[in-house]
């Protein structure tokens, strides 16, 4: 179990560095074609292909550019079976400070995510 959870751990770290980096190629990695992003924090749910989200990451500054500090962590990891995983995380797209719900399946040898449901909270300054 223990090598499982440190390729589950590689993943999540390799979903923050692309989200703060701004590169989709590296959130394409861990995130399964397939999969889609959710979130109801403006009154509405939102559904929203991976495909169309690694796109608007792609047009955006990321924070790295901007020269922010990274706000990423790990809060917990649930394993629900050999081949599914939940990971609760904050990250940061400032001034948008997330929390972030992972859905992790197991194909083809990885963990990838199959779905992203998040909240965030606007913060200035």
């Amino acid at each position: 179990m223990q090598s499982e959870v440190a390729a589950l751990e590689q993943a999540v770290h390799t979903y923050l560095d692309g989200l703060y980096e701004g590169d989709p190629k590296k959130l394409a990695e861990v995130f399964h074609p397939q999969s889609h992003l959710y979130s109801a924090t403006d009154g509405k749910v939102l559904d929203l292909p991976a495909l169309e989200w690694f796109e608007m990451v792609s047009k955006r500054p990321s924070p790295k550019s901007k020269g922010q500090p990274r706000a990423d962590r790990i809060l917990s990891i649930d394993f629900n079976g050999p081949a599914h995983a939940f990971v609760k995380l904050n990250c940061a797209v400032p001034p948008r400070y997330f929390t972030d719900y992972l859905t992790f399946v197991k194909l083809d040898g990885r963990w990838q995510v199959i779905a992203k449901a998040y909240h965030y909270d606007i913060r200035e300054g």
